[in-house]
């Protein structure tokens, strides 16, 4: 390893190692600090959430506009140190700090025997979720893209299998995902990302058309796994709220294009969420092009 990455390793173990000490008010207040200072320099990401919200909410007043952004970045500061001192605990701490709605739906989804595809986007407290949910249910394989930077790469490796998941990178990643699916295992996805050429399908989203993933639809049409949504949602004093909703019903054998349709309803259970708690998506990602 280069002296950069070195020394780069060593930055990350020091905030890391800061971030676990701090009591989890402390860390909710130093990451919505972290959040306000990012909204300030960040001028780029700045004018890609506020057009994203002008293009979502028209009928929302500019300066209402400007204050969702802002507490957009508060909340994803606060989730990034909130990572950081939730997997500082153990198996058994962690499990007493969330509470979960809707196991049933997961247990059922298990007991038909063809795996499941787990659903949400960048809402939320989704890494938290993982890590919790392996602690109440099979452990997931969490679909990922590779970070670029290679010290970073490795310790979110390292943090999303802390509790047995294990992570599916998206280069030769549907074989790998059928493999797990065969197995009767869960496989986390992220469906809000701008997708690109034949893997993509235009949907609607947030009044929008929004290219979007088809390897969800594909596979649960496939397969027959049933597509679970899941949402996390922080409570306060570092503790979560798993939710588990109903899977998607897949559509009629008659509907002319099945995976756009499953996608599209897929979008629309994330959109309810979205609607429902703007301040938690990442609207400072370029979704629509």
């Amino acid at each position: 390893m280069s002296m950069t990455r070195q020394l780069e390793a060593q930055v990350v173990r020091a905030v890391v190692g800061a971030v676990r000490c701090l009591p989890d008010r402390a860390v909710e207040a130093c990451g919505t600090a972290v959040g306000r200072c990012v909204w300030l320099v960040d001028r780029r990401h700045r004018a890609v959430a506020l057009g994203n919200l002008r293009a979502a909410f028209p009928q929302t007043a500019d300066a209402e506009r400007r204050a969702l952004a802002r507490r957009t970045f508060e909340h994803f500061g606060r989730l990034l140190l909130s990572v950081l001192k939730f997997s500082a605990h153990g198996p058994g701490a962690m499990a007493a700090r969330v509470d979960i709605e809707g196991a049933e739906h997961v247990r059922a989804a298990h007991a038909l025997g063809k795996g499941v595809l787990f659903v949400t986007g960048h809402f939320g407290c989704w890494e938290i979720q993982a890590l919790a949910h392996a602690l109440q249910f099979p452990p997931m394989a969490v679909v990922a893209r590779r970070l670029d930077d290679p010290v970073l790469h490795d310790w979110l490796e390292r943090l999303r299998m802390r509790t047995g998941n294990t992570v599916i990178y998206r280069q030769g990643s549907v074989r790998r995902v059928m493999r797990a699916l065969n197995a009767g295992r869960g496989v986390g996805v992220l469906i809000d990302q701008h997708t690109l050429g034949r893997d993509a399908v235009s949907v609607d989203f947030l009044g929008r058309p929004a290219a979007t993933t088809t390897a969800v639809a594909a596979l649960a049409l496939r397969t027959g796994a049933p597509v679970v949504p899941l949402f996390a949602l922080p409570l306060g004093r570092g503790r979560y709220k798993l939710v588990y909703e109903p899977p998607v019903p897949p559509p009629p054998d008659t509907e002319p294009d099945r995976i756009r349709a499953l996608t599209q309803r897929c979008t629309d259970v994330l959109e309810t969420y979205v609607r429902r708690w703007p301040d938690m998506w990442l609207w400072m990602h370029r979704r629509w092009r």
